[in-house]
This record gives structure tokens, sequence and C-alpha cells, in this order.
């Protein structure tokens, strides 16, 4: 954290973003982008620096967190309608080109549950692609090693082009979190 702080970053998880980025390229000027489970800010951080000019990050969090200058941040859960109609309102009619998504369960200690409450996260951060994300774009998740593992990676090729795992380095070694960098969204049928 104390790197993060040093290098103006709100958290550690701007490393991870930076780390992927750095390999998958996956901003560029101008890009249209939808941070999911947003506080306290740092992916959006990343986002808005990587899309700039001429980018737009929308940040959306059931927390609220400190401003980020170029982010618009919306306070609410990224599944219900309302919500999403402000999403789609700022996207200002247009599909994003990217839906991050670094969200987590309060977690119980217990893995089974974590992971199968991680899982439904993702299932359902997925199903906000499908409505806001323009076809061919990428969806960057969090996911947990475990029991869903291969079942949220089946899932999510059925709906996009490709699917890579990442393990970034600024991870913790001994963390069962990882990364599914879904790209080339499929059209509907």
């Amino acid at each position: 954290m104390r790197k993060a702080r040093s290098d103006g970053y709100r958290s550690r998880a701007a490393f991870k973003l930076l780390e992927i980025d750095a390999r998958d390229r996956l901003f560029f000027a101008g890009a249209q982008v939808v941070d999911l489970g947003a506080a306290p800010g740092g992916w959006s951080q990343v986002a808005v620096r990587q899309a700039s000019p001429g980018g737009r990050v929308i940040a959306v969090d059931l927390l609220e967190f400190a401003p980020i200058s170029g982010v618009t941040a919306l306070r609410g859960d990224f599944r219900h309608a309302e919500v999403q109609a402000q999403v789609a309102a700022a996207l200002g009619g247009q599909q994003a080109d990217a839906v991050l998504s670094d969200l987590s369960p309060n977690l119980s200690g217990i893995a089974s549950t974590d992971q199968a409450r991680a899982a439904e996260l993702v299932r359902a951060a997925a199903d906000f692609c499908r409505e806001h994300l323009k076809t061919g774009g990428i969806f960057l998740c969090k996911v947990f090693q475990g029991g869903e593992f291969r079942a949220l990676l089946g899932e999510l090729k059925e709906s996009f082009e490709k699917i890579d795992v990442r393990k970034p380095g600024a991870s913790r070694h001994e963390s069962r979190e990882t990364y599914l960098l879904a790209r080339g969204l499929k059209g509907l049928q």
C-alpha cells in the first residue's frame, strides 16, 4: 500500500491492472470504460489515465469513494435496472469498449461460500456486458480459483471469442485470485 500511495494510487489493485494493461493493451485514447466494484478507485485511476485523451470512465460501486478527476462515479448496485440506466446515460448512448470488474463479495472465510458468491458476481458482470459492452469489446474480471472456476471459464467462452487467464505479479502469491481477460464479445445470435 505504501508504494501505491507514493505513486498516487488509492490501492495496490492499480498495479495489477497496470501489469495486465502493459501485457494486453486493454485501453486506447478515447476508450469508453465501465469499472464495476470501483471503490476505492485504483482501477478507475488507471483507466482514466490510459484512456486519455478523450476517454470516459464510469465507476460503479455500492460504497461511496472520493471523486477522481475525469471519472463519473455512480453509487449503487450495478445489477439494478436504475443503476444500469445511469450507466447508459453516462455513456451517452454508446456501448463501452471495456468493462472492468474487480468485484469481491464480503468474505465469510468459508472458501466454498466465498467462491460461489464471487462467481455469482462474475456472472452478473458478464450479463452486464451483454447489455453495455460493444461487440468485440473486452471484459476483465477477478475470479477465485476453486470449484466454480472451470464453469465460469466455460460460460465466458460461450460469450467471448478469446479468454486468457492472468495472474499478475502484483497479486499476493498465496492469493487464490486470478483474472480472466475476455476479448471479442460475440454479437447476439
